[in-house]
């Protein structure tokens, strides 16, 4: 499911840039915090050209890179940014919200019973019934089969391990993890921003 969704977002960001017909809404620009690291990984913090060219005529953001293609008006041609830096530094929150989605991309979107990633939902570890809450620490992520094979027991009772304790993550960790799953699509202005901070193979 998630794999359908990465690839219907790519098709909406991919800029067709020799295309004379192609869409101009399909020009994303990347945005770059004032320290030049995306706001977001995942997902990839873009805004429509319409929003990216107003901000650069409010003095909010610095062009970093444009694409080909332009805008015309009667008193201005100019290039579409592909990479725009704010201007004012926007700090994170320190913990990201606690939402079904975040719970999956704590959990790289696969069951923590099994590893599969079909069919999604989330698991209380020990369940409500034996007095668990719906916490960071008490949710993960788990495929329809599993939660049901589990039930209403704790994953010892079920002999069914968690690959991994759950968490309260930092949002930090939580854009770690966003790293791993990139649009299919990436204009080759953005990579240079995106994996900066990669570790290079000797």
């Amino acid at each position: 499911m998630f794999k359908a969704e990465l690839i219907e977002q790519a098709a909406r960001y991919r800029c067709a840039e020799k295309d004379a017909h192609s869409n101009l809404s399909a020009c994303p620009a990347l945005v770059l915090n004032a320290d030049y690291t995306p706001l977001s990984y995942y997902p990839l913090s873009l805004w429509p050209w319409q929003t990216a060219i107003k901000a650069v005529f409010l003095d909010r953001v610095d062009i970093v890179a444009s694409y080909d293609r332009e805008v015309h008006s009667p008193s201005l041609d100019m290039k579409i940014p592909s990479v725009i830096a704010l201007r004012q530094y926007v700090k994170p929150s320190e913990f990201p919200a606690f939402t079904r989605f975040n719970v999956f991309l704590r959990d790289k979107f696969e069951c923590q019973y099994c590893g599969s990633n079909d069919t999604l939902t989330f698991d209380h570890v020990i369940p409500r019934r034996l007095g668990g809450k719906t916490t960071w620490e008490n949710i993960i992520t788990a495929c329809g089969s599993c939660n049901m094979k589990k039930g209403g027991r704790t994953p010892k009772q079920a002999n069914m391990p968690v690959q991994m304790k759950p968490i309260r993550p930092t949002s930090w960790q939580l854009q770690q993890q966003g790293k791993m799953f990139p649009p299919n699509y990436l204009h080759e202005t953005w990579r240079d921003w995106l994996y900066w901070d990669i570790e290079l193979e000797a």
